[in-house]
């Protein structure tokens, strides 16, 4: 080991230089076909125009289904209308105080013989009606 020195020979030198060689013109070579996918500015890119796009179908129809109304009443129409009849007003009963009815029907059971308890009920009842 005395005596060599780590510097390499031409015999080492070669098979690398020819290897790296190789490897370059191999790049070139795959390289060379995405090269041409570039496209520059300005430069058309091909002279066969793209197919057309298919025709569109026709938008498909939808038809709305008629929705059942409950309850609702017939349409109206002219020849229906008719005017309403005179009817006779209703004639309100006034209702007296609360305390006058409370002593009438209080009055009423005792006068049926109820206890009470259950006149107490009773008048309850009677003075809501």
């Amino acid at each position: 080991m005395a005596g060599t020195s780590p510097v390499m020979t031409n015999r080492g030198l070669k098979p690398l230089v020819l290897g790296l060689m190789a490897s370059a013109l191999l790049i070139a070579a795959l390289a060379a076909p995405a090269a041409a996918q570039v496209v520059l500015p300005g430069a058309t890119p091909s002279a066969i125009p793209p197919p057309a796009p298919p025709p569109s179908a026709p938008p498909p129809v939808i038809t709305v289904p008629k929705v059942p109304q409950l309850a609702a009443p017939p349409p109206l129409t002219h020849e229906r209308i008719q005017p309403a009849p005179d009817l006779p007003k209703a004639q309100l009963q006034q209702r007296g105080h609360f305390g006058d009815r409370i002593s009438r029907c209080l009055d009423e059971g005792a006068a049926m013989g109820l206890n009470a308890s259950d006149r107490a009920a009773y008048s309850r009842a009677c003075a809501q009606q």
